[in-house]
């Protein structure tokens, strides 16, 4: 069931994002078996079973990666999504952290 999930990932949004005309242009859909954010059309966002995921730079990745941040593989036996790393639960419960990372991952699928 991917209702949780959306909803879920919709407060993500609503507590994240900065009111500077950015909450109006994100769509929030079903994705596989959770949900994903988007930004003017572009996926920057994904909250699944295996947590919640941003598309970022490889450099922004890997700085996350020394802070606790993991690979995003949706199985076990999938590959690795480039350009996407699955948040700690520090990031994630710190609202300022997670607007400024939500932030980079919006101007990075922008590009």
């Amino acid at each position: 069931m991917t209702e949780p999930y959306l909803g879920e990932l919709m407060a993500v949004i609503a507590r994240a994002v900065e009111p500077r005309g950015r909450v109006e242009r994100i769509l929030c859909k079903h994705f596989f078996s959770g949900a994903a954010a988007y930004f003017d059309g572009h996926i920057f966002m994904t909250l699944t079973n295996v947590g919640l995921a941003l598309k970022l730079p490889e450099k922004d990745c890997k700085l996350l990666f020394d802070q606790g941040g993991k690979p995003l593989q949706y199985f076990p036996k999938a590959p690795v999504k480039k350009n996407y790393v699955l948040l700690p639960n520090q990031i994630i419960d710190d609202n300022g952290s997670l607007s400024e990372w939500v932030s980079c991952s919006i101007e990075f699928v922008q590009k």
